[in-house]
């Protein structure tokens, strides 16, 4: 497939980044690390993309699907960043539907929004209705996952997708020492996310390279045989597949007796279904390392409780603040660049990237946030003490807002 190719010439090795440090000596956003309500009141303050008032300017906000939770995290984020700055906000949600984010954004597009935000269902399904943006001269910010084969994109905001698998990768690597495996033997199975999402092949192929050289010594085992990423996707990151057929993996490769050592999930969703499905139909006794990226709710529970091992942190609150001044910024008729970000002074860390995301038709300038591992040892201090989330009595996080 054409996708493929493309993700393949993308994602091969380490990407080379184009960096500009985030964080920097500017102190006129220093809240900007905690939850949307503060970082608001902090980001007003920022001189980036400030020159002009928003004078009735609207912004388009397309979401996929309030189905996962953070969507609605990012959807409620964005649109209270805007409004702060006194920009109104249409929000969509799609249902998953690619017929009705089309329509979505047509709508968007007809009631003359100045800016449009896009989180795209499938990366290669937007190409007419955005040629329609570009045609009306709206900029489009290609917000999380990559939108592919458009000119009409004019940048990209999200975390370092390759690193949020590097980071699972390592966490295994390091929870088990494999470096100092000697003759001890892993058994390790993959559960990857949605083919449509451009964002699913780099979460995949960062833990990959992190895990195949240990593959290959024979250190970790794949009693599946499942490791291409066709293999072992899962279609709208549905947790109710992952599920299933982890169901049936379980069910093929385990029932003898053999035991599973890690349970490697690029996502909370399908981590939340591999996790229901080793409760349900796994026979062995031991704790199995799960891994999850989002820091949803119910996963937190089980990363609590013990039942699922970590999971990787996107602040969508930040993202938010990211697209938010980058948005002004065009709406200010502006071109950004690296600069932006030591004009906005943002705490938290990111990389202005020029180098690594092509969606077919040209380089897409990136902002890139980083994410980060979040564990039962460190819930408190990641999530809680800036501000995330709050703690309930029963030692359960609940994310704030």
């Amino acid at each position: 497939m054409k996708r493929n190719r493309i993700l393949s010439a993308l994602m091969a090795g380490t990407m080379v980044l184009s960096l500009a440090a985030c964080g920097s000596s500017a102190s006129t956003s220093t809240e900007a690390a905690k939850p949307a309500e503060t970082q608001a009141a902090a980001t007003a303050a920022a001189p980036a993309g400030d020159t002009k008032k928003a004078d009735g300017m609207k912004v388009g906000i397309a979401m996929p699907t309030k189905s996962l939770e953070r969507w609605n995290r990012d959807g409620s984020f964005l649109q209270k960043q805007f409004e702060d700055k006194g920009y109104k906000v249409e929000l969509t949600y799609s249902d998953n539907k690619i017929d009705q984010q089309v329509k979505d954004i047509e709508g968007l597009i007809a009631d003359n929004v100045n800016l449009l935000v896009i989180a795209a269902i499938d990366g290669e399904s937007l190409s007419q209705v955005l040629a329609q943006a570009k045609e009306a001269n709206i900029p489009v910010i290609s917000y999380d996952r990559l939108i592919m084969n458009t000119d009409a994109i004019s940048y990209y905001v999200s975390f370092d997708n390759y690193t949020v698998g590097k980071l699972q990768g390592e966490f295994v690597r390091d929870q088990l020492k494999l470096d100092e495996a000697g003759d001890k033997k892993y058994n390790i199975e993959f559960t990857a996310g949605d083919p449509a999402d451009n964002n699913a092949g780099f979460f995949f192929n960062g833990a990959m390279d992190v895990m195949k050289p240990y593959i290959e010594k024979g250190v970790l085992n794949v009693p599946s045989t499942q490791t291409d990423f066709n293999q072992v996707a899962t279609p709208a990151w549905d947790t109710a597949k992952a599920m299933s057929r982890f169901q049936n993996i379980l069910g093929s490769y385990y029932s003898d007796g053999t035991q599973l050592d890690i349970a490697l999930c690029s996502n909370d969703s399908t981590a939340l279904g591999v996790t229901q499905a080793i409760e349900s139909d796994y026979s062995g006794t031991n704790s199995v390392i799960i891994t999850g990226q989002d820091g949803d709710e119910a996963n937190l529970k089980n990363i609590v409780d013990g039942k699922q091992t970590m999971t990787v942190y996107k602040a969508v609150a930040n993202e938010a603040v990211a697209t938010l001044d980058l948005g002004v910024a065009l709406l200010n008729g502006e071109k950004p660049d690296e600069g932006l970000i030591k004009s906005a002074g943002w705490n938290f860390d990111c990389a202005y990237d020029t180098k690594s995301y092509d969606n077919g038709t040209g380089i897409i300038p990136s902002y890139l946030l980083v994410p980060t591992v979040v564990t039962k040892d460190n819930i408190q201090k990641e999530l809680v003490d800036t501000g995330y989330y709050t703690m309930d009595d029963k030692g359960y996080p609940h994310p704030v807002g």
